[in-house]
């Protein structure tokens, strides 16, 4: 996500002018957003119970009614706190994969949207990402869902070249405030209802539901566990934005925040785990750097079996700009990566022009992930 003074070379950091002026708007609007998103009539517990909208079973355009929800939460099973706002978690009922009752033919193991269980090198993923009612923050969260979602399927085959087209709606799922909020961590939760119609969207238009995380002062671990009633299903995956993880004293906004390679790998052996529990597909965890502080001690990075990781090369800038940063933050790139790139749609063009998919796929290694904000 975009940061303050973001340049697309050399180090980050808060500075004076326009880019500041703007960013340093950003985090009041998502919570601005969010605190309209998150005030809503809570909704009833037969409507608020998630759904086993599999890619082999229900239609995604039937009713949530029609599915049956679990007996007991999966905040109250996993310990997750619920969303701020008073929004109910509902628990999705056991996945696909899971072992049978007896009497009952066990189900087919889950896909991803478009088939299969490995995400590469078949498919390309592309598309947006960003919250409603924060245009701010991302093309996504602009108008009817269901339009950006048609759009990310024609932009998606123009960066086929050879590859399986996979559309994906980026939702902010946690998002990095300027102000402490009542439990002081810098970070709003998105409602369980918001992160549902986006999962019903992605699955209409046979898309994978990355949630993204700006975790603010709360740990990263503890926002990925508060989202594993979303994590069962084999379309929903995670997006990390660590340069908004902050520590003890810093305010998002003011600072950039970081991460390890150990504590990726500690979020990727957790989704592996899910994997193995329920027979999951493939599932991608993609983290956004911006510059190399940003992402420490990369050595430490460690693919687990059944998650892709992907590391997306953040950064605003002309196109000559974000090749200078692409060339510094893929050069060593751990084994077991896979690579992907972030394009803006405004701050790009306020400095030059948007990068045309022909040149984003000239990048070496070739982009396996696009993202546009």
């Amino acid at each position: 996500m975009r940061a303050q003074g973001r340049q697309a070379s050399g180090e980050p950091g808060p500075a004076p002018g326009p880019a500041w002026d703007r960013r340093g708007a950003l985090t009041a609007t998502a919570a601005l957003g969010l605190g309209l998103l998150t005030a809503c009539a809570k909704p009833s517990r037969r409507a608020e119970a998630a759904y086993d909208g599999w890619s082999t079973g229900p239609s995604p355009s039937a009713s949530p009614s029609s599915f049956a929800p679990s007996s007991v939460s999966s905040s109250a099973r996993h310990g997750g706190a619920a969303h701020e706002g008073g929004a109910g978690r509902g628990a999705p009922a056991p996945p696909a994969g899971s072992p049978a009752p007896p009497g009952r033919r066990p189900a087919r193991r889950p896909e991803l949207p478009r088939g299969g269980r490995e995400l590469f090198p078949r498919h390309r993923l592309v598309g947006y990402c960003g919250l409603p009612g924060a245009a701010a923050l991302g093309r996504l969260g602009i108008g009817d869902p269901d339009r950006r979602a048609a759009e990310t399927e024609k932009l998606a085959q123009r960066y086929a070249q050879g590859r399986e087209p996979l559309p994906v709606l980026e939702l902010l799922a946690t998002v990095a405030n300027a102000t402490a909020g009542p439990d002081g961590l810098y970070r709003t939760r998105t409602s369980s209802r918001t992160i549902r119609r986006y999962l019903r969207t992605a699955r209409k238009h046979r898309a994978l539901l990355l949630l993204n995380i700006q975790p603010g002062r709360s740990s990263v671990m503890a926002e990925v566990k508060a989202l594993r009633e979303w994590l069962v299903h084999p379309d929903v995956g995670i997006a990390l934005d660590p340069e908004w993880e902050m520590s003890p004293g810093q305010v998002p906004g003011h600072t950039y925040g970081h991460t390890s390679g150990r504590e990726l790998t500690r979020v990727a052996r957790y989704l592996s785990e899910l994997v193995g529990e329920y027979g999951l597909p493939e599932k991608p965890l993609v983290f956004h750097q911006v510059a190399a502080s940003v992402v420490r001690d990369q050595t430490a990075l460690r693919p687990p079996p059944g998650v892709a990781l992907i590391k997306s090369v953040d950064g605003i800038g002309s196109p000559g700009m974000k090749r200078t940063t692409w060339r510094h933050l893929v050069t060593a790139m751990p084994a077991g990566l896979h690579s992907g790139f972030k394009l803006f749609y405004e701050e790009d063009a306020e400095h030059s022009r948007l990068m045309t998919p022909k040149e984003v796929l000239a990048l070496r290694p070739q982009p396996e992930y696009i993202m546009y904000e």
